[in-house]
């Protein structure tokens, strides 16, 4: 799939790859999972906190001399998607802490199929920040979308969100580009396609169930 210029994929190293043999082997330890997902989240946070804002900021060497750097600029957050969103959180406070936290908890009904917000808890100023929206999956994007929906509804801008992901879908980043196309999404690896029941192939199983340690329930959509 070309990507979109909203779209960034991390480089395919090697090193990538084989992580990724790694984790999405269904013979891997809950152990190994945690700890080699762990390193793919951080490079992907690494990534979308790069597309956030800077200003510039100097500062005096050791030696005396002026370094001409640059500051996060003021105003940004991170909102989960409970509760697969979560295993990002840990990894982003380590990176910047301190950093607001809001929280999303959507799920599909079972009886329409379509996802439900039952939880949400924001900064009371989102509508001026910058928002890391922590979702590792993006199948069909209906979740994920319903999550952007919500940020929308509380007055953010959708050009001042980023999405941070672990695997997509080529049919997933298509409907969040004609739905969502001002909004800018990080991703390790772009998945071949869903199967008949809206599973990523060659997928990942269920990223929270796996991440968490409960049982593995297939794939998330």
């Amino acid at each position: 799939m070309t990507t979109g210029h909203n779209v960034h994929l991390l480089p395919q190293t090697d090193q990538l790859r084989a992580i990724h043999t790694i984790i999405r082997d269904k013979q891997c330890s809950r152990e190994d999972f945690v700890f080699y997902a762990r390193r793919v989240i951080r490079l992907l946070l690494e990534h979308g906190l790069d597309l956030l804002p800077f200003t510039k900021k100097e500062v005096t060497t050791p030696v005396g001399a002026t370094y001409h750097g640059l500051e996060f600029a003021a105003g940004i957050c991170a909102v989960p998607v409970i509760r697969a969103g979560e295993a990002m959180e840990s990894e982003l406070r380590d990176i910047h802490p301190g950093i607001r936290i809001g929280k999303i908890l959507i799920q599909r009904d079972k009886r329409t199929k379509l996802p439900h917000l039952y939880y949400k808890h924001l900064p009371d100023d989102i509508a001026e920040r910058h928002v890391l929206l922590l979702e590792p999956m993006l199948a069909t994007a209906g979740s994920a979308l319903a999550a952007v929906d919500v940020l929308i509804e509380a007055g953010v801008r959708e050009d001042h969100i980023v999405m941070v992901n672990f695997l997509s879908s080529p049919e997933g980043l298509r409907r969040a580009a004609v739905e969502r196309p001002r909004m800018k999404i990080v991703t390790s690896a772009i998945e071949d396609r869903l199967n008949e029941h809206a599973f990523m192939i060659p997928g990942i199983g269920d990223f929270g169930d796996r991440f968490f340690g409960t049982t593995d329930s297939g794939a998330e959509k």
